[in-house]
């Protein structure tokens, strides 16, 4: 028989439990919302990656290996975007920076990367075959080659080549939102390219396979013109990309500075996990962002992507112009995001 106290104190326990399992997102059996694997990626240049992410998922393999081949893609392409054929530094080098990461929190990093092809699967490497996370410099160009990864002459794309040339008649850094886009431009395009104000090149892909595992890349060529030296978010785990398999997945694209101040992937899977939908987290985070700018935060982009355990997928962006690329069993297509200005 239970007692009156007994009885208060199995209340005010079951109470407590309801309020806390109200506050979980379900991490149940994932197929029961989700038919199959997805994988989303940023800008338009997901696509293509998305395509060959989805030669992987479709055959029932991993979400890892997934989103290293999808980026890969991105990687090889020879153009202003990511890749060796990218926009330089101010003084003429292309570096590149690149993270991973898996469904049991492994993660490997590089940044800093000079004259190798992938930087995304150097990263799978440090992630593998160390106990490290984050190679950079010459260290991570010494690991790559040990590891098998040749070196390549650095080549810029005619595009970044003349990019590069225009910048240099000025030196003037300015940072320019949306331009990560390599497709359909729009007639403003062709200005913006011939100035050298195309300086945002990153891919962000976050997926998840037929066994509901969640695993993201990034990689990018960093912002154009920069400094030499300077670091984005794109390699930093936490910022550029965070990947909790029993919650979700995210990746930024945009002003590097901005999403580390915040954490910025980080914070969008812990507020999934409180119970927000992958876009009401990447707007929360968003407007964190937007809270420290103030008025300057019109001048910049930042956009955030994630993808939950019940396979919904949504994004959020600063300003306009953002879109991310979905593939699953169902559909694929590209999603203009929604923005606060």
């Amino acid at each position: 028989m239970i007692n009156r106290r007994k009885f208060i104190a199995l209340s005010a326990f079951s109470s407590a439990a309801a309020l806390f399992t109200k506050k979980l997102p379900a991490t149940g059996n994932v197929n029961v919302f989700n038919k199959g694997p997805i994988v989303v990626s940023t800008w338009d240049t997901g696509i293509e990656a998305n395509k060959g992410a989805w030669k992987i998922l479709s055959e029932g393999g991993r979400a890892l290996d997934a989103v290293e081949a999808g980026v890969m893609v991105t990687e090889a392409s020879q153009n202003c975007c990511v890749g060796l054929g990218a926009n330089p530094d101010r003084d003429g080098f292309v570096t590149l920076d690149a993270c991973i990461m898996d469904e049991f929190f492994n993660c490997g990093s590089v940044a800093f990367l000079e004259r190798i092809k992938h930087p995304v699967s150097v990263a799978r490497r440090v992630m593998e075959k160390t106990p490290h996370v984050m190679l950079v410099g010459s260290g991570a160009q010494l690991f790559a080659v040990a590891e098998g990864f040749p070196l390549e002459e650095q080549k810029l794309s005619p595009e970044a080549q003349k990019a590069y040339d225009n910048w240099l008649k000025q030196s003037e850094y300015k940072p320019v939102i949306n331009i990560e886009r390599t497709g359909n431009h729009g007639p403003s395009a062709p200005s913006k390219l011939e100035s050298g104000e195309w300086n945002h090149d990153t891919i962000g892909m976050v997926a998840m396979d037929g066994k509901g595992n969640l695993s993201g890349s990034c990689t990018t060529s960093g912002m154009g013109f920069k400094m030499r030296g300077r670091l984005g978010d794109s390699p930093i785990i936490g910022a550029g990309l965070f990947v909790d398999n029993e919650v979700g997945a995210c990746t930024s694209t945009g002003q590097g500075e901005d999403v580390i101040r915040i954490a910025g992937s980080h914070t969008v899977v812990e507020l999934m996990r409180q119970g927000l939908s992958p876009e009401a987290a990447c707007k929360k985070a968003v407007q964190r962002i937007v809270k420290i700018k103030g008025e300057k935060a019109k001048e910049i982009q930042v956009a955030f992507l994630a993808l939950n355990k019940k396979g919904e997928a949504g994004a959020f962006a600063i300003n306009k112009g953002f879109s991310y690329a979905i593939k699953s069993g169902t559909m694929e297509k590209l999603v203009p995001a929604n923005s606060l200005f």
